[in-house]
């Protein structure tokens, strides 16, 4: 597959710390589209992750969606169905839950910027974050992958690191 078999408004799927936002980034870098951070239009800016209004947060969905291009990356399943309808291709990141773990812990200690981190914070080790990546993630994995099959959309699962990088240099992608 190639990167424009997925055209140019890609839905980037998967879990907590899974590399969505790098993968988004790099692929933005190079197609020359916006990069859309679902984090951050859910959250409100400057504070500890509290999230905005849920109207507030589905308005600024709709409206990034409306985007004739654009990489977007994150889940909440809220939103999947209007997203899917204009969406052009979709990935989904299937990475082990142990490697999400370590991934959200070195970001938190030693990542100071960070890309789709929220603005004007930086990250700090929650509890609840470990809980949703231990816990909550494993356990909606079914359901995510189920939705994420039943798109009738071109498509790529990717389900490794290994795997991930061989996607990054088979897209000529840099992180």
């Amino acid at each position: 597959m190639q990167l424009s078999d997925l055209g140019q408004r890609i839905c980037i799927l998967g879990p907590s710390n899974s590399g969505k936002s790098t993968l988004a980034e790099a692929i933005a870098r190079q197609r020359g589209f916006p990069v859309v951070h679902l984090d951050r239009l859910y959250h409100a800016p400057n504070t500890d992750w509290q999230p905005r209004p849920t109207e507030e947060f589905i308005a600024l969905h709709d409206a990034a969606i409306a985007g004739a291009c654009w990489i977007m990356e994150g889940n909440y399943s809220r939103c999947i169905p209007q997203r899917f309808q204009r969406a052009t291709g979709l990935i989904y990141l299937d990475v082990p839950m142990p490697l999400s773990l370590l991934r959200y812990f070195r970001r938190t200690l030693f990542e100071r910027e960070r890309r789709g981190a929220l603005e004007g914070r930086r990250d700090s080790i929650k509890w609840e974050m470990i809980r949703h990546i231990a816990v909550a993630t494993p356990r909606n994995r079914a359901r995510n992958l189920r939705t994420f099959d039943q798109a009738d959309l071109p498509k790529l699962r990717i389900d490794s690191a290994r795997d991930l990088n061989a996607w990054y240099r088979r897209w000529g992608l840099t992180r």
